[in-house]
């Protein structure tokens, strides 16, 4: 047996392998050790090697499905080795394969996948001038393929998509940044060898080319794909039916956000790594987890076509006359996750109860279709044309699946009767023997008319009827003797052989019969997939939709409007997070930038506001670009191209990076890749260094961006930056207010047009529970540094403006003694002698 184990380990030398005994899933040598480590189970032995006890850990195979998901979860892979010999038949070790690969990117059981969130494999492919990534959704089957220039722009899509394994070729130098990247692994260079890759594409979709779908002019990313795809049923050990196109996607489509970006603005994660508090988790009040899992890709790739995205907001603002999803919304609450459903059943490892819920949504469709016969938005109607109902799948799937089918095929137990009349009669001659006998008993002794008669069974003879042996003369002529005992006699009839025959291989042909059947059906419904396919996509995007019109009333949000002319224009705009947890009423803030003023510089005290000013900015303008309505009165927006984030401090110490080092890294990507068309927002630019040094890269770097025409919010501290309109007239100062009653600070959370007076630094320390002693030491600190450091120059009023006082440098060295010296000399009155005498003092006390 180990033979047979190690000949089919050694083709799977880095993963677990799961290897059947009886009603066990063994581990053995290495991989029982590591198994035991992170699933907490017991590490045992079997035998020996070479004198050595062979370690051995176990899970019932039965239970197997919670220790797989966390081992997928930790990011290992796992090859299922099943018995595929009949024990009772076989001579020798019971033979067995590999029927499955689970690993991270792969999997599709509903138990080791979040419903809500996709679960992606990817496939990376050339260098720094031009990379090919294809991206391969399993459970859903989404395929998707593009081709992107640099580094920068490739690692951003790769925190877009978070892909749960990425695959690269063999060949490629270690320690690239792509490498570091969870779920990494390395193949063979060949399985990205293109012209392969093209046949094996054609091959799978049924096409002579891919030029359907837009690849023609593609290569690295045709390579990639063909990856995915031989890594996909490499795993799976099946055809792939619901793999049936291709989608070339384009990072000129969309409005980018790099990994900096997307973390500052916690669409989906928060900086802590949860969920909670996230614009998803404001937004998504979806029916179904396909709708969540759609939102979810929506809210991470906003577009920037504006057909796409009016034809959205047409659609919300149907649902929201006369609340037309709050019909809608209950009927797709019937539908479930028929995506996912749909992929299981292509790779033939659909469960009862996935047929049962698919039963459940093609049910539900009529009705859901009837409820959209009045949506007159050209969108909707497009989408109910897709939901197609399928009466003849439905009555099938009805009169197939019982009502509460068994979580798994295996016992049988599924399929309703009524369904096959021959797995009817095989389940009653089961089901039924008892039954029979005593019919047959009764019928026995009334025909011969021997009240002694009895029928029994037992495992050596099988069924029997028996006489006492005085009366065994009278047994009639069709009864042939069996067995003799001390005081009876047993007999066969030729209808209980019959019987016999049928009973004792009637449990075991019905489950046969019944695994036959459910395959069958799958078969049937395999079939099925393409237009099943595009009525689940169609059912997702109607959720987000409908979610969306909910949303819009509830949350209060007003539906944008895109321009021509560069714009952005909020109306009392909202930060939807914020305002969510807030117990006190949020104040909402309005933001003008149009070709005249393309800059606000934000000035005001810590904790007043300016983040959270400039953080629902960006919100604001990225769910205008998904097509959802938007926390404002009023919005009046063109299309931007990126949206940069430069807010919080962090380090990165694994990568050998300082907190200035990171800040300085994602300034230094903004300045280059920011466009006219970009919306940047700098929070507190240059603090990690000395003052004047962070002054000067602050100051240089809004000039830059002033001269891009970059749509820019820039918050500081450096009240030198408010000088910034005299010089560049794109650029125009805001703050928000605070004020201080009895030494404490009173937020106002209001922004208002010019420079802030001051930065309340010691009353916000104050709040912050610094000590007393220490904060009335900082005020004396204050105030002689307010005396004696070197003023800056002042900054001139706008006419009919009062101008904010400078803040003195805090950090500035105070002045050497010699110099107040020295500003009190009179030059014109020292002779010669005095001034060089004066000159040799100063020195040596210098």
């Amino acid at each position: 047996m180990m033979q047979q184990y190690w000949k089919l380990k050694s083709q799977y030398p880095e993963q677990l392998m799961f290897y059947r005994m009886g009603d066990f899933y063994e581990l053995f040598y290495e991989d029982a050790k590591k198994a035991a480590k992170l699933l907490d189970i017991t590490l045992t032995a079997r035998g020996q090697s070479a004198g050595q006890a062979i370690p051995m850990a176990g899970i019932p195979f039965h239970s197997a499905e919670g220790y797989l998901a966390k081992l997928v979860k930790l990011g290992e892979s796992v090859v299922i080795c099943e018995q595929i010999g009949d024990p009772a038949t076989s001579k020798g070790p019971v033979e067995r394969q590999v029927v499955r690969i689970l690993t991270p990117g792969t999997v599709s059981d509903e138990a080791l996948l979040d419903e809500r969130r996709d679960n992606l494999l990817a496939a990376l492919l050339g260098d720094e001038r031009l990379f090919g990534l294809a991206v391969l959704d399993i459970t859903s089957g989404r395929f998707t393929v593009q081709e992107i220039k640099g580094w920068e722009a490739l690692l951003a899509e790769l925190e877009r998509l978070d892909p749960a394994e990425l695959l690269i070729p063999d060949d490629w130098p270690q320690g690239l940044p792509a490498e570091k990247r969870r779920g990494s692994r390395r193949r063979a260079p060949w399985d990205f060898e293109r012209d392969t890759a093209f046949k094996s594409l054609c091959q799978q979709f049924g096409t002579q080319d891919l030029k359907g779908f837009g690849c023609e002019g593609l290569t690295l990313a045709i390579g990639a794909a063909g990856c995915l795809l031989s890594y996909a049923k490499e795993t799976q050990r099946t055809a792939l039916p619901h793999l049936r196109s291709l989608r070339h996607e384009r990072l000129a489509d969309t409005v980018v956000l790099d990994g900096a970006s997307r973390r500052n603005l916690e669409i989906d994660t928060n900086l802590a790594g949860g969920r909670d508090n996230t614009l998803q988790s404001v937004l998504d009040r979806s029916q179904t987890a396909m709708g969540s899992r759609l939102l979810g890709r929506w809210l991470n790739r906003p577009l920037r076509d504006r057909a796409v995205l009016e034809a959205r907001q047409d659609a919300i603002a149907c649902l929201l006359e006369r609340y037309r999803f709050e019909t809608l919304q209950p009927r797709l609450k019937d539908i479930g996750d028929v995506e996912r459903i749909l992929a299981r059943i292509g790779l033939r490892n659909a469960r009862p109860r996935d047929l049962a819920r698919l039963r459940d949504a093609l049910a539900a469709l009529p009705d859901l279709q009837q409820a959209m016969g009045d949506l007159e938005a050209p969108h909707l109607q497009s989408l109910a044309t897709n939901v197609r109902t399928y009466p003849e799948l439905a009555d099938l799937l009805r009169r197939a699946i019982i009502d509460n089918p068994p979580a798994v095929i295996r016992d049988g137990g599924v399929l309703a009767r009524g369904y096959d009349a021959e797995l009817d009669e095989l389940l009653a001659l089961s089901e039924n023997a008892g039954q029979y006998l005593m019919d047959l008993e009764a019928r026995e002794k009334a025909r011969t008319g021997l009240p002694n008669l009895k029928v029994g069974y037992n495992r050596i003879h099988g069924y029997y009827i028996e006489l006492p042996r005085v009366q065994a003369e009278q047994a009639p002529a069709d009864y042939q003797r069996r067995q003799t005992l001390k005081g009876a006699e047993r007999f066969i009839t030729p209808e209980l052989k019959a019987f016999e025959d049928k009973a004792l291989s009637a449990k075991s042909r019905a489950l046969a019969r019944e695994k036959l059947l459910y395959d069958e059906l799958l078969e049937l419904l395999i079939g099925e997939l393409a237009p099943l396919q595009e009525t689940a996509a169609a059912l997702a995007e109607l959720d987000v939709l409908s979610n969306l019109a909910e949303r819009a009333l509830t949350l209060d949000l007003a539906r944008p409007r895109f321009v021509e002319e560069p714009c952005l224009k909020i109306e009392q705009g909202r930060h939807p997070v914020v305002e969510q947890v807030l117990t006190t009423p949020f104040v909402a803030n309005d933001l003008t930038l149009d070709d005249a003023t393309r800059m606000l510089v934000i000035t005001g005290p810590n904790m007043g506001g300016k983040s959270t000013y400039m953080r629902q900015t960006a919100l604001i303008v990225l769910l205008a670009h998904v097509g959802s309505f938007v926390p404002a009165k009023a919005c009046e927006l063109s299309l931007v191209d990126r949206i940069f984030t430069r807010i919080g401090s962090s380090d990165d110490l694994a990568g050998g990076r300082s907190t200035f080092m990171v800040e300085m890294s994602e300034t230094a990507n903004i300045l280059h890749n920011a466009t006219d068309r970009s919306l940047v927002l700098m929070d507190e630019v240059g603090r990690g260094t000395s003052t004047f040094d962070g002054l000067s890269l602050a100051w240089a770097a809004a000039e830059h961006l002033a001269k891009l025409r970059a749509w820019t919010l820039f918050a500081t501290h450096y009240f030198e930056l408010t000088v910034l309109p005299e010089s560049e007239p794109v650029v125009a100062n805001v703050h928000l207010n605070a004020t201080e009653h009895n030494e404490r600070i009173v937020f106002l959370h209001h922004v208002l047009p010019g420079p802030a007076s001051q930065s309340y630094g010691l009353a916000v320390a104050q709040l912050a529970g610094v000590p007393s002693p220490v904060i009335q030491r900082a005020r004396e600190h204050l105030a002689r540094l307010e005396v004696t450091s070197l003023p800056h120059e002042a900054p001139k009023a706008p006419q009919g403006q009062s101008v904010a006082p400078v803040q003195n440098d805090l950090f500035a060295s105070l002045p050497h003694p010699v110099i107040d010296e020295l500003a009190r000399l009179h030059p014109d009155n020292l002779t010669p002698r005095q001034a060089l005498e004066l000159l040799y003092a100063w020195k040596s006390r210098i």
